[in-house]
C-alpha cells in the first residue's frame, strides 16, 4: 500500500511546513569545513535539502523497475505531485525559490524516467520470439 505513494511528496510537503510553519533560511550554514586545498565548502539548509530529495528521487527510480497496477497507479500519482509543484511554483510567492524549483526539476525527471523505465521494461517483459517453437 505504501509502495504506492510517491516519495517525492515528502519533500513538497516538507517544504511547506518549513517555510509557512517555520520561516526557514534556505541559505543558513548547516556544516563547514576546510578542505585540504584550503577552500571552505559549505553546506547550506537549501544544499541538504535538495540532496535528500535527490536520494528520494533514487528511490523513486528503482521503485519504477516494478511492473503491474501499482506502478501505474505510482506513475500517476507521481504526476500529480509534479502538477502541484508546478503549479505551486507559478502562483505561490514563497514557492519562488530556487531550491523550489529545482524541487519541480527533479518531480519532472521522477515522471519522465518513472515512465520510461516501466516502457522499457515492459518491452523486455513482453518480447516474443521470433522462431517457432522446436526450430
Amino acid at each position: 500500500m505504501l509502495l504506492g505513494i510517491p516519495l517525492l511528496i515528502l519533500p513538497f510537503i516538507a517544504y511547506n511546513i518549513l517555510t509557512f510553519v517555520t520561516e526557514v533560511v534556505w541559505s543558513s550554514d548547516v556544516i563547514g569545513v576546510t578542505m585540504v586545498s584550503g577552500a571552505r565548502w559549505v553546506l547550506t539548509v537549501a544544499d541538504l535539502f535538495l540532496a535528500l530529495t535527490l536520494v528520494l528521487l533514487f528511490a523513486e527510480i528503482l521503485k519504477a523497475t516494478r511492473t503491474g497496477r501499482s506502478s501505474i497507479v505510482d506513475h500517476g500519482m507521481s504526476t500529480l505531485v509534479f502538477i502541484a509543484c508546478l503549479i505551486e511554483f507559478l502562483i505561490v510567492p514563497q514557492a519562488a525559490t530556487s531550491v523550489f524549483f529545482l524541487m519541480t526539476a527533479i518531480a519532472l525527471i521522477d515522471v519522465v524516467a518513472g515512465f520510461s523505465v516501466t516502457i522499457t521494461s515492459a518491452r523486455r517483459d513482453f518480447a516474443v520470439d521470433h522462431y517457432p517453437p522446436g526450430s
